[in-house]
């Protein structure tokens, strides 16, 4: 089964009690094994990888309306908004919307002095810079809508930027209540094949029976995808502000109102299990799709030549630590039902435009287009595997925007298994 099947078992005693350890169902991977891999192979690389100018600059539309209800729960802490950049610090081969913007020779832009770096609580800061250069000779060509999981924010829209993530990092904004109650609450009810058994307010990681295996999929997937964000706030809390200038760190009583079995009614456990599991799905379309970049056509280009090459290679080096870890999931369910999973998830991606607070909606908007993409890949195995080496290819393609997404949100959910270590280490200690 593609689902995980046998339930983790949480240590023993008190001090452990908000562990998760044990097997992974058929996938024949247990949680050590997991942890381990993903602290000394993947963690220390694809945080390295985020660093680099091709993958931290993220152009979104965060002014976008919300399709399905009257915008009423915009984030009231202050600043929580974006501050765009000034025209005249907008490099000029980004700005001018050049046509052979994917070509090396377009890019060839002065470099531009950075914005300077909103401090403020959930405000999002728009620095860029021109090292922040599309990629690919033949993304100019790719226009076909029907392979996108999620919903595009048009580039070329006067309301679509680009963001630098390293100076917008995830954290807790204090966006909370009815307003984002109902973003989770539309997003599992209205998408994820909701069983008629099961009525408002949805717990949709409770024992789902009635589901058939596509759907408990998707439930597995996006309550994952809920865990890991639940644990970056937890893990980037703000703790205090003195003076205007706050303090983030980790929230140990948050982490337990979260994920304790005790203050969760036996919940938290599960909900890690699910953040295991969409790890692994994540990790094993990177494993698919490595052949795409390992093309000698791909050129992750930002103008710095020698830059570019370290970043290809560090790239490839992560696919190939991701083809070395054993996951044996049955794949079969990302072959037979494309179409239906990627109509939901389309319609999750636009639920994403509903969030209140700008920073969460960026975060939540890359997040989800990163596990898009990464069906994406799964749904297209065939296709990539007959790439041409030296020619574009009409069958399987990436646009820059689903690159940075991809890697980025497989970081943060890499991300979210080492702050959990961390955490478990923290609980220890508070005993």
């Amino acid at each position: 089964h593609v689902y995980i099947g046998r339930k983790l078992e949480s240590g023993a005693g008190v001090r452990n009690k908000t562990q998760v350890t044990g097997v992974l169902g058929d996938c024949l991977c247990d949680i050590d094994s997991i942890d381990n891999f993903n602290t000394y192979k993947i963690f220390p690389k694809i945080k390295k990888l985020q660093e680099r100018d091709y993958f931290r600059y993220y152009k979104v539309n965060l002014k976008r309306p919300c399709p399905f209800w009257a915008e009423d729960g915009h984030c009231s802490i202050k600043d929580c908004h974006v501050e765009p950049c000034p025209e005249s610090k907008i490099p000029v081969g980004i700005k001018a919307g050049h046509p052979n913007k994917y070509l090396k020779v377009a890019n060839n832009t002065k470099k531009l002095e950075d914005c300077e770096q909103a401090n403020k609580l959930g405000a999002i800061n728009s620095t860029l810079s021109n090292q922040s250069k599309e990629a690919f000779i033949d993304w100019a060509r790719y226009d076909d809508s029907q392979d996108h999981f999620c919903e595009l924010d048009d580039e070329r829209s006067p309301a679509a930027q680009y963001v630098d993530l390293l100076l917008n990092p995830e954290r807790y904004t204090g966006y909370k209540g009815s307003s984002a109650w109902r973003v989770w609450n539309s997003i599992y009810e209205e998408n994820c094949f909701k069983p008629r058994s099961v009525y408002r307010p949805l717990n949709p990681l409770a024992p789902s029976r009635g589901l058939c295996l596509e759907k408990r999929v998707f439930y597995k997937l996006i309550s994952g995808l809920h865990a890991s964000i639940n644990l970056h706030l937890c893990a980037n809390y703000l703790l205090e502000e003195t003076w205007g200038k706050p303090s983030w760190g980790p929230n140990i009583k948050e982490f337990k109102r979260r994920f304790d079995p005790v203050e969760t009614k036996g919940e938290g456990p599960r909900r890690l299990k699910n953040l295991y599991f969409l790890y692994l799905i994540e990790l094993r379309a990177l494993s698919k799709v490595a052949p795409y970049f390992e093309r000698s056509i791909v050129d992750l280009y930002t103008g710095n030549v020698e830059e570019d090459a370290d970043t290809k290679s560090l790239l490839l080096n992560i696919f190939q630590d991701t083809k070395s870890f054993p996951i044996l999931i049955n794949l079969k369910i990302f072959s037979a039902c494309q179409e239906e999973f990627r109509l939901h998830f389309k319609n999750i991606s636009r639920i994403m435009d509903c969030v209140g607070c700008d920073k969460c909606r960026l975060w939540g908007k890359l997040q989800t287009q990163g596990l898009g993409t990464a069906l994406k890949i799964l749904f297209s195995e065939k296709e990539i595997q007959k790439l041409p080496e030296n020619s574009p290819s009409k069958g399987f393609q990436l646009t820059r925007q689903e690159i940075v997404a991809l890697l980025n949100a497989f970081g943060r959910l890499s991300t979210s298994i080492r702050e959990l270590q961390n955490f478990k280490v923290l609980l220890q200690h508070s005993r």
